[in-house]
């Protein structure tokens, strides 16, 4: 659908961030686009939706796309691929999936399919991740990179499962973990393919400042790096030391600091070298970020690259330092998450109510009331556009007068909750005034503070846990209607009893809104809104709160005759099963609560006739969905 200036829906900035995956149909709801067939027509999100809903599988769910997963993958390696060739590079690359971003068994199982042909690999950063890596059938070249704190079992089975055709790579963090290596070298009699990580005092900007730098959490400083090179050198392993592994930090946002640390790891690569180090691998980590807003700007949500040219700047900088120093290429790895995952998976949810901050009309003064009242509602006499800001003074000063009188007894209940009903027929027209085109004035931030409440279907702490507690953006946009002119602002609140339960930075196309444009709840339908990009991190990060367990989560693959195909669906967590995650036997709860009711039967307090519907009640409900049904 082309895109214009004045269309409805150009307001969410879809076609900014939607990286030309999510659009806007003519039928006004947003669509999926293969970019695996570009010439494909998008598939309607809602009409999926509605799809998997005959078959039974309802929202809130999660729902991951395969194909874009499987179009990040190949644009990172063939970006890469693309890079080496222009430049004359004479090393490869070998990608690494960090599973910590997402977890997953369908995600990381995708991961592998999609990555074979690229020899793209794993990375663990412990040892359940380096169980879940080695359960995997890799490509003969592939790469798994061990990082994070290893006990000696750790180790163990790193060096163990090179037996079997794996290229396990043991990343040393600090000395210590080189003594316990060697340690175990001894004991098993079987070389270890080692790394060492190296900190760069070079810090990128951002949220994320402090996962670069020497004052990162892992990694050696140059005296460790040197103690360590000597101690492999003693106990024979030096040979074994293959790869240097220095993380730029997450969600770069600027290009300029990845050509900056990446200069600095060279430094220390070639220095390695230069000590007789064999290296032949630089793991540059990760960074490569994702632009969530669609700025293009090196802001906290965004980033000023992209995928070409991150990995263009990095072969560039490799390859000129290298060649300054008389080395050979080395083979290039990143380890990439954000970018590979963050957008093939989206969160939706139906609207359940909205609670509104304005009302259509408002009553008439009755002879009795406070002259407050009848000031409040002498506002409607000289409400106009000039004196917007008078008005809105006006309107605030009088109600919380009114508030003040009622808590002291001088203003009844009914008489309140008239001056209520004038003051929000007040917003109404306050609002209308202030969305007008040609009018330029404060009084609409200050509006934000009376949007509405929509109260959704989905719980912040479970499915979107960075948005509550770091500020994370991620582009939320209604998913049908949108060739109609949004009638509404609102804020949204999830289904959980807390006050942090709720949505209130949102990503517009001319920049972050305290609140979301949306429209007046349909009667006929369900009104669904999506949150897209939500791939990296939000899966495994949730949590509990209120004893909300995870969505339905499904995973399709979109078909090029504009159809998709389900490929996997996973229940959403029972109240039973998030029960035993927080140690309650449901049976036990099951139990307990039968011998009240039979308790209750036995005073006369109920009867027995009621007994089997009330145990029913209680079996349908601790065996059922945990949000709303």
């Amino acid at each position: 659908m082309k895109q214009t200036p004045d269309a409805p829906h150009s307001i969410y900035g879809v076609e900014k961030w939607g990286k030309g995956l999510i659009e806007v149909t003519e039928q006004g709801e947003i669509g999926l686009r293969n970019p695996l067939v570009p010439e494909a027509e998008a598939i309607s999100l809602p009409g999926i939706l509605q799809d998997l809903d005959e078959r039974g599988i309802k929202a809130p769910m999660l729902l991951r796309i395969s194909s874009y997963l499987e179009n990040e993958i190949a644009h990172i390696n063939e970006s890469f691929r693309d890079a080496i060739a222009r430049v004359g590079y004479k090393g490869s690359y070998r990608g690494v999936f960090p599973i910590k971003v997402n977890q997953q068994a369908q995600v990381v199982d995708r991961i592998v399919e999609f990555g074979k042909k690229y020899n793209y690999g794993l990375e663990a950063g412990s040892k359940p991740e380096l169980v879940v890596a080695l359960a995997h059938r890799l490509a003969s070249e592939a790469l798994i990179v061990c990082n994070g704190v290893k006990d000696a079992e750790f180790i163990q089975l790193a060096i163990l499962s090179r037996k079997i055709g794996f290229n396990t790579v043991i990343v040393l963090e600090s000395p210590k973990e080189a003594e316990t290596v060697i340690e175990v070298f001894n004991e098993l009699g079987i070389e270890p393919l080692i790394g060492v990580r190296v900190k760069l005092t070079n810090q990128i900007s951002g949220k994320w400042e402090e996962s670069s730098g020497d004052r990162s959490a892992f990694g050696m400083n140059t005296d460790q790096l040197v103690a360590t090179v000597d101690m492999l050198k003693a106990a024979g392993l030096l040979h074994c030391l293959k790869l240097q592994h220095s993380h730029l930090g997450s969600q770069v946002q600027d290009v300029n600091d990845v050509r900056r640390a990446v200069g600095e790891a060279c430094r220390y690569y070639t220095e390695l070298t230069r000590e007789g180090v064999p290296l032949t691998h630089l793991d540059l980590g990760g960074g490569m970020g994702v632009d969530y807003t669609g700025e293009k700007k090196a802001t906290e949500n965004s980033i000023n690259y992209t995928v070409e040219e991150y990995c263009a700047n990095v072969v560039e900088t490799v390859a000129y330092a290298m060649d300054e120093a008389e080395v050979n290429h080395p083979t290039l790895v990143t380890e990439s998450g954000r970018a590979v995952v963050a957008t093939s998976s989206m969160l939706v949810f139906n609207v359940l109510e909205s609670t509104l901050y304005d009302a259509p009309n408002g009553p008439e003064v009755e002879a009795d009331d406070h002259h407050l009242v009848s000031d409040l509602a002498a506002i409607n006499g000289y409400l106009s556009t000039e004196r917007l800001q008078e008005c809105w003074n006006d309107a605030n000063f009088y109600r919380n007068e009114l508030r003040a009188l009622f808590r002291r007894g001088y203003v009844d209940l009914r008489q309140m909750a008239r001056a209520e009903r004038i003051y929000l027929s007040l917003m109404a027209r306050l609002k209308a005034l202030a969305a007008s085109d040609d009018l330029d004035t404060d009084v609409d931030d200050q509006l934000e503070k009376v949007a509405d409440i929509y109260h959704c279907n989905f719980s912040l702490f479970q499915s979107l846990p960075d948005v509550w507690a770091i500020d994370q953006l991620h582009p939320i946009v209604p998913l049908q209607n949108l060739n109609r002119t949004p009638d509404r602002r609102a804020v949204l609140s999830d289904i959980t009893c807390d006050s942090d339960g709720k949505i209130d930075r949102f990503i517009l196309a001319d920049g972050v809104s305290p609140s979301l444009p949306v429209h007046s709840l349909p009667e006929d339908q369900e009104y669904l809104m999506g949150v897209f990009f939500v791939g990296a991190y939000q899966e495994t990060l949730g949590d509990l709160h209120n004893l909300f367990g995870d969505t339905n989560v499904v995973t399709i693959d979109l078909r090029a005759d504009g159809g998709f195909d389900l490929l996997h669906e996973q229940e959403g967590d029972t109240i039973s099963q998030v029960l035993s995650y927080v140690e309650f036997d449901p049976q036990d709860c099951v139990a307990a609560f039968r011998k009240m009711v039979d308790e209750a039967i036995s005073t006369g307090t109920l009867m027995a006739k009621d007994r089997k519907t009330l145990m029913s009640a209680y079996r349908d409900s601790i065996n059922g969905y945990t949000y709303y049904e």
